[in-house]
């Protein structure tokens, strides 16, 4: 059984821009859907993205999560648009 710990590391090893970019990642089990919950936030914006198992599989074998990479770049543009 993947550990949070294991699938956050491996997130981060896959997304090495979300430390760059100053990012927060969490990663919690979510047992009602047996599905991993990755928690990204910064300042005023977070977005959830739900992993189900065959996404899990796939980053743990080293293979990018398509669609977490999606609300990453999501989570940038907003983060990028902001006035300082």
């Amino acid at each position: 059984m993947i550990t949070k710990k294991e699938l956050c590391d491996k997130i981060i090893m896959l997304y090495p821009d979300i430390n760059y970019c100053g990012i927060d990642v969490q990663v919690l089990p979510d047992t009602g859907t047996k599905a991993w919950v990755v928690k990204l936030n910064k300042g005023n914006y977070e977005r959830m993205h739900y992993l189900e198992e065959p996404d899990v599989n796939s980053c743990m074998e080293g293979m990018q999560c398509f669609t977490l990479g999606l609300e990453i770049a999501k989570l940038r543009k907003n983060i990028e648009e902001e006035p300082f």
